[in-house]
């Protein structure tokens, strides 16, 4: 069936969001969107009279009839309601779970990675070797009160003995959902098959406890598919069915209601997929920041619950230092002044800058949270622990040994920021500046960011497995995420190696799509740009002495660059990157990198 017209919603925890696509000209394109207070909390108490009033704007603003009364007209009829129906949601918290697993490092590593990727906010994980007494475990489970445990641990016939204590441990908290008593808390094992019989004996009166296949059946794999897929249906069996009015929306739908952030992840692993490259997509909220990855074809989630914009901004200040804060304030300012304006915002968190200042000082504070947040995604994204790796006489020799994790910034192809602070920004350059001082991407990185937020909308669309509607609905939520979502602000070219300052690290010879050509020389400590649209752009790129963007020492590449709203950005900074300490040379570089790319043109406000 080739899908004529869709209607999706987010339901969020401040806002609800509906999407109009249509079938139009051969092609899926998004058609008008609207948007509503969430309504899940008293005194409207029902999540549906927000969907209703967001979807009710979109029926203004297309001329299309969508509503019967308060029900969504499916399928649609001549040039009234549309052919499905689908949404998501992080309203009322969104989904929170316990994991738990018997070596922290690797079972319990792996179930955290396994709730992360289903789109949960993991609020501790509890693990044999954690060093915690069983009744300080007890105590903690009880406190918590989450929506669903994550049980997991042991190999295929291994030893059962560590799991099944935990399995007592979670039996003696007896813990109390969060939402609604009437119902037992879903607790879901995934661990050693062995154990399968004592655990049920264990936990299956006391909860309602579904057995999945482990997680870690073997050291050397992982297996998260079959946890990752039941937790979503028990989200939407238990979670949901307490929260106001979602019994009602979940009648609706035509395919499963998916947490938001389990659909911005199916998005990303799908465009990761489709185009066969590695990407970081990021949103950063008021109260969280989402780093999602692939890379090596494994797919990472990390939830930074403590880094956010508005109701988390004094958490970002403590985490970061006051000081690693101000380095990126581009004029004088007084520390107190600055730790009351960030004690304002979180007083007042719906606010947004009303002045050039403060919006500096918004856009400091953002980089710092970004930064944080990718540093806590790097740590978590990495290859199994435990496993035994053959090393290569070459390896022992290599000195800049990485680590274990995935994420490799020569190899990424894509990021892709999200929310407000970055899809929002008054000019495009300045959303460049953040992701670019944040991640730091090196070689060649293409840039873009979520133009409204309609990534979840897209994600749960992939998402759809009715054999009839799943190729069409892919295909919408690719188009639709190529023309209308993806803002492509441009490309990112970082020489990284052994530099001095002033030294040509860089030198390249572009074939512009105009027909001119343009010669660049990049230096040790500049950063550049040219203006460029998003179109094939051929280019010579000749590294300085020492130098590597992207195949290896001194070795000179020819490739095809795509411009963007911003352009083309040449970082000649250096990784790892360093600010001057000394206050006025900080200051001159900052302003001076701004202007480079236009990020705050004077007098101009817009």
């Amino acid at each position: 069936m080739e899908l004529k017209s869709i209607l999706a919603t987010d339901c969020g925890s401040t806002t609800t969001k509906a999407i109009l696509i249509e079938f139009v000209d051969g092609e899926y394109r998004l058609r008008c969107r609207g948007e509503a207070p969430t309504t899940v909390e008293a005194p409207f108490e029902d999540v549906t009279r927000g969907v209703l009033n967001a979807v009710m704007e979109v029926e203004e603003l297309s001329s299309r009839k969508l509503l019967d009364g308060e029900k969504i007209i499916t399928p649609h009829n001549n040039n009234e309601g549309v052919d499905i129906y689908v949404s998501t949601s992080s309203a009322g918290g969104g989904l929170q779970m316990m994991v738990a697993g018997v070596v922290k490092s690797m079972s319990g590593e792996s179930a955290e990675r396994a709730a992360l990727g289903a789109g949960s906010i993991v609020m501790d994980v509890l693990a044999s070797n954690d060093g915690r007494k069983p009744h300080e475990k007890i105590t903690r489970i009880r406190q918590l009160r989450p929506d669903m445990i994550l049980l997991s641990g042991g190999v295929d016939g291994g030893t059962t003995k560590h799991v099944i204590e935990l399995a007592e441990i979670l039996k003696a908290a007896n813990p109390q959902p969060r939402l609604g008593s009437d119902y037992k808390l879903p607790v879901i094992y995934a661990g050693n098959n062995k154990a399968s019989d004592e655990i049920t004996k264990t936990l299956g009166e006391q909860t309602d406890l579904t057995i999945v296949e482990n997680i870690r059946p073997v050291l050397e794999r992982e297996n998260l598919n079959p946890s990752r897929d039941i937790i979503h249906d028990l989200f939407m069996e238990h979670v949901m069915q307490q929260a106001p009015g979602y019994n009602k929306l979940m009648s609706w739908t035509d395919a499963p209601i998916m947490p938001t952030p389990g659909a911005v992840g199916s998005l990303i692993e799908m465009i990761a997929a489709e185009e066969n490259i590695s990407v970081v997509g990021v949103d950063i909220g008021g109260a969280t920041t989402d780093i999602f990855s692939v890379f090596q074809n494994q797919f990472n989630r990390t939830v930074s619950a403590n880094l956010g914009m508005s109701y988390s901004i004094c958490n970002v200040l403590a985490e970061a230092s006051l000081k690693n804060v101000l380095r990126w304030v581009p004029f004088d300012i007084d520390e107190k002044e600055l730790t009351n304006r960030i004690g304002n915002k979180m007083i007042r968190p719906t606010t947004v800058p009303q002045s050039m200042e403060e919006l500096k000082i918004e856009q400091a504070i953002a980089r710092e949270a970004l930064r944080l947040s990718f540093i806590q995604h790097k740590a978590f994204a990495v290859n199994l622990k435990g496993v035994q790796k053959e090393r290569t006489i070459s390896d022992a020799f290599e000195q800049s040994d990485s680590g274990l994790s995935l994420v490799d910034m020569m190899e990424l192809d894509l990021l892709v920021g999200s929310g407000g602070v970055l899809s929002h920004a008054p000019r495009r350059e300045q959303a460049a500046r953040m992701l670019i001082d944040s991640f730091l991407p090196e070689g060649i990185t293409q840039l873009a960011v979520d133009s409204i937020f309609m990534m979840p909308q897209l994600g749960v669309l992939a998402n759809i497995d009715q054999k009839n509607l799943a190729e069409s609905a892919r295909k919408a939520a690719l188009e639709v995420f190529n023309k209308d979502c993806l803002i492509r602000l441009g490309t990112c070219i970082a020489p990284i190696g052994k530099s001095n300052p002033g030294d040509m690290i860089l030198s390249v010879s572009l074939d512009m799509a105009d027909g001119s050509d343009q010669q660049i020389e990049l230096h040790q400590g500049e950063l550049l740009s040219i203006p460029a649209e998003y179109e094939p752009i051929m280019a010579k790129l000749m590294p300085g002495k020492g130098m590597d963007v992207g195949a290896g020492k001194n070795e000179e590449i020819n490739t095809t660059l795509y411009g963007g709203v911003v352009g083309l950005v040449f970082d000649g900074r250096g990784r790892p990157f360093n600010l001057p300490s000394e206050n006025d040379k900080r200051i001159d570089s900052l302003n001076v990198w701004s202007n480079a790319i236009n990020e705050y043109p004077d007098g101009d406000e817009k």
